[in-house]
């Protein structure tokens, strides 16, 4: 508030005119509530010299009301914003107010910060314009924010394409594979339905990963027979692309199960194994393994090798991690392994 005072007993006096001292409570009251301000309250000349400086102004810009009130406003203003000043004072002078606007003004270490500003006209007694007031608030938070938000969309954007790529891919060889309509729209369908349901999980993790475990239990859920199918392995975090890929192969590998192998009939065991182990040059490397038997069933994955499940495991997912797979079956029998470059599958601080 003594910066205000200070500024009634000097600079105020063209605008208070001789009634000052009647009105001195009435304007120390107003001192008060610019002081208490959350939002920099700073008043100038028409020759833009500082005549007033609340608090929220020393602590935004960093000079103290004393080092700051009679020097030009300019010490705020980074060069290449230097014109901003000049047609500020332009329009006070014509009687205008600048609407609200964004910028960057300068503190007294050097350091730019965004402000939202907003500039009026001050008139005395008489009408006359004699300087501006000024409003500042910080927008560094609002402007993290948007910038948070460009990113995300950016992230979702590139998601969403990558989606589209890997549905246009479903619905491509699902097509080539159908016999019928029906046959098509119930596999696409259901493949869809699995990419859901990893996405369900990422999303649940704010898309930081998902547990492996989680991840087989969801997509394998569906086919029910629970007790047949055993999980062994440490607990691992898979990254997102790695968690939507497994996720199409485990999809496929439990349709083929529940069709020809060991979940279509009241025998048969399915076994899942997976371990981090280094190579020979002291490379992670994450391998997973389904195994499955099956006495009753003939035949363990559809279509022979060129079915879009065979595609699935042996091509797309292998590349999609830059692992490589193996696919072993014959009746009554099916093996899928996968190894690929630990940094490509697993998120490190959580394995």
């Amino acid at each position: 508030m003594k910066t205000l005072r200070r500024y009634i007993g000097t600079g105020m006096k063209e605008l208070l005119g001789p009634s000052r001292a009647a009105h001195e409570d009435a304007y120390a009251h107003l001192a008060a509530i610019v002081d208490s301000s959350f939002d920099a309250i700073i008043s100038k000349d028409l020759d833009s010299v500082i005549l007033s400086w609340n608090r929220a102004a020393e602590q935004l810009f960093e000079w103290s009301a004393e080092e700051a009130v009679g020097q030009s406003i300019r010490i705020l203003i980074p060069d290449h914003l230097m014109a901003e000043e000049t047609h500020i004072i332009e329009r006070i002078r014509g009687g205008e107010r600048v609407d609200t606007f964004e910028t960057a003004r300068r503190r007294k270490g050097g350091t730019l910060v965004p402000v939202s500003l907003t500039v009026s006209p001050i008139k005395n007694a008489r009408g006359e314009i004699i300087g501006a007031s000024k409003i500042a608030r910080d927008i560094t938070a609002t402007k993290e924010s948007e910038r948070r938000i460009r990113l995300l969309l950016m992230e979702v954007n590139h998601r969403v394409k990558n989606q589209f790529a890997v549905i246009l891919s479903m619905v491509r060889e699902t097509l080539k594979r159908s016999g019928s309509p029906q046959d098509f729209e119930r596999a696409i369908r259901e493949r869809i339905m699995a990419l859901s349901r990893s996405h369900d999980l990422l999303v649940e993790s704010d898309w930081a990963g998902t547990s492996l475990f989680s991840l087989i239990q969801e997509h394998l859920k569906p086919f029910g027979h629970e007790d047949r199918i055993v999980l062994n392995g440490p607990l691992l975090t898979l990254q997102p692309l790695a968690a939507q890929y497994l996720g199409i192969a485990f999809h496929e590998l439990g349709t083929n199960s529940a069709k020809y192998g060991a979940l279509s009939s009241g025998s048969g065991n399915i076994t899942v194994n997976w371990h981090v182990d280094r190579d020979h040059e002291d490379n992670q490397h994450f391998t997973i393994e389904w195994e499955e038997t099956s006495v009753a069933a003939p035949h363990i994955l559809e279509s022979g090798r060129s079915g879009f499940g065979g595609i699935i495991l042996e091509r797309v997912t292998p590349e999609a991690l830059s692992g490589s797979s193996i696919l072993e079956r014959r009746p009554g029998y099916a093996h899928w392994s996968l190894t690929a470059p630990f940094a490509n599958s697993i998120v490190p601080s959580v394995a």
